[in-house]
């Protein structure tokens, strides 16, 4: 038997205004996008905004629907519009705002188990990581340089 310890790396910053300029306008663009969430169900809104090589910025929200499978993440439905809308730019940075409507949410809500998935996707698909900034509505904000510090066994085209 072999022991193998993965061990992952993540900045912490205490606000959003400690992080760069450019990542600020992408975190004030996921919290807008996060305002058009459809969320009547969980009353959890979620904003993500994606920024690509070609220097667009693509947001998405989440949108719930009552047979709950049949709705979707924010960081999902922004990444499967880049890839839709400019298959070929690579996505270099993700933002990801998320908060309770009930309750205030003041710690980082990093991406569920199925938008990590998708994520890695492209990380493969590009060959080059996206980094990924991730928060509750206010407070601190976690940056992870690739998801591969959030999924590091991840299941991918080479297994197929």
């Amino acid at each position: 038997m072999k022991e193998v310890k993965i061990e992952t790396i993540l900045q912490v910053f205490d606000n959003i205004n400690e992080l760069p300029k450019d990542i600020q306008d992408l975190m004030r663009r996921a919290s807008e996008a996060r305002s058009n969430a459809y969320s009547p169900y969980s009353k959890f809104s979620v904003g993500a905004a994606i920024l690509l090589d070609n220097q667009e910025v693509v947001t998405g929200s989440n949108q719930e629907n009552a047979s709950y499978p049949s709705g979707l993440c924010a960081e999902r439905t922004a990444i499967y519009y880049a890839g839709a809308q400019y298959p070929n730019a690579k996505m270099l940075k993700m933002a990801i705002i998320a908060g309770s409507q009930s309750h205030p949410t003041l710690t980082p809500i990093p991406p569920c188990g199925a938008c990590r998935q998708a994520i890695s996707e492209y990380e493969v698909k590009q060959d080059a990581p996206i980094e990924l900034y991730f928060m509750g509505e206010t407070g601190k904000v976690v940056r992870s340089n690739s998801l591969a510090n959030l999924l590091p066994l991840i299941f991918d085209k080479s297994v197929l």
